[in-house]
């Protein structure tokens, strides 16, 4: 079984994955780490982000690894654990224009269709092009000032910034994220944490108690 939690930047989609996942008992996936690795490395290279070309070249000679756990996802080049650097501000400000290349995403796409279900993916199209067979599609939204006040208390960053980057990476990211025609869309603005999780598990079809043993 392969669960979709697709959305818009800070909707909460890794939070919400990670406790679907653990309550399911299986792994999850975090699509966005890999673009936002793909970010890092290009940075530090100093390379033309808008050259995709050039940014595969360099990927591909440092091959990444995604590590999908239920508690949270690490990213790997070789021993260099580069989880702790993929959320900075920078990495925020050329994420979108990374997993914009069509080749990018390919190569994305790739790395994810390899791993074995059970899982639980997220990200912006996993429902709709990564893996359009899912049987249980998510979408998760919430208005730019919700999603920043939640960023601003993770952050020491000023509220109104993280609101006007949201809306600017909203509009960055309209190509990619879009819900799937049979996705169940969650406004997740009013709900807790736990109760998005709850409707995700309640809207779950039922599962044979002997397929995780």
């Amino acid at each position: 079984m392969i669960v979709t939690i697709d959305g818009v930047a800070a909707s909460g989609k890794s939070s919400v994955a990670s406790g679907v996942a653990r309550a399911l008992g299986v792994p999850y996936v975090s699509s966005g780490l890999l673009y936002r690795a793909a970010t890092l490395l290009g940075q530090e290279a100093g390379l033309d982000l808008t050259d995709a070309a050039e940014l595969l070249l360099h990927l591909r000679s440092r091959p990444l690894r995604l590590e999908p756990l239920a508690g949270g996802n690490r990213v790997w080049q070789g021993d260099r654990d580069l989880t702790p650097d993929l959320h900075a501000s920078g990495v925020d400000s050329g994420v979108s224009v990374v997993a914009a290349h069509p080749d990018v995403r390919a190569w994305v796409d790739g790395q994810l269709r390899a791993l074995t279900a059970p899982f639980v993916a997220e990200g912006r199209d996993m429902g709709t092009n990564v893996f359009p067979e899912a049987p249980a599609k998510f979408y998760l939204t919430a208005s730019p000032r919700v999603r920043a006040e939640r960023r601003a208390r993770e952050r020491p960053e000023d509220v109104e910034a993280i609101e006007a980057a949201l809306s600017r990476r909203d509009a960055l990211d309209m190509a990619q994220s879009a819900p799937a025609p049979d996705a169940q869309i969650i406004d997740t603005g009013p709900l807790t944490l736990d109760g998005v999780i709850g409707v995700i598990l309640a809207a779950l079809p039922a599962r044979d108690p002997s397929a995780s043993k």
